[in-house]
């Protein structure tokens, strides 16, 4: 959940890395989420129409979370070294979604690198430090 929250807070910020970790449990709670406001369409009875299958809360939880994914998502191919533009890569019918879930589930490149420090590393050396003070 604190991964899901991290996201929420870096709203719009399409810089730096994101490690698989931060995508996946983001995207986890996502699907959650996104199930449950189906849920409560149906059972207050706010879709738009009978044959569809969700309604306004699960319109107003996709439109507040689009940008946040679409950050965290950027920030995931940067940590794998390739620009943002390759989400785009996705309209490619089946052979695009193949290969961005691929680069998504790749482990990002050790080090620095043109989008900034390893969050992995990062992380890390925070860890240490907290531990040798306690």
């Amino acid at each position: 959940m604190k991964w899901y929250l991290k996201v929420l807070k870096q709203y719009a910020d399409f810089n730096g890395r994101a490690r698989r970790t931060e995508y996946w449990m983001y995207l986890l709670f996502n699907i959650i989420f996104a199930i449950a406001a189906a849920v409560l369409d149906n059972l207050l009875g706010l879709k738009f129409a009978p044959e569809v299958p969700y309604g306004f809360i699960y319109l107003i939880y996709g439109l507040a979370t689009f940008i946040p994914g679409l950050a965290v998502s950027v920030r995931r191919l940067h940590d794998v070294d390739k620009s943002g533009w390759f989400i785009l890569i996705s309209l490619i019918p089946i052979i695009g979604g193949i290969w961005l879930l691929i680069l998504n589930a790749t482990e990002g490149t050790p080090g620095r690198n043109q989008y900034g420090v390893n969050p992995k590393e990062n992380f890390n050396e925070i860890n240490e430090i907290g531990q040798k003070e306690i």
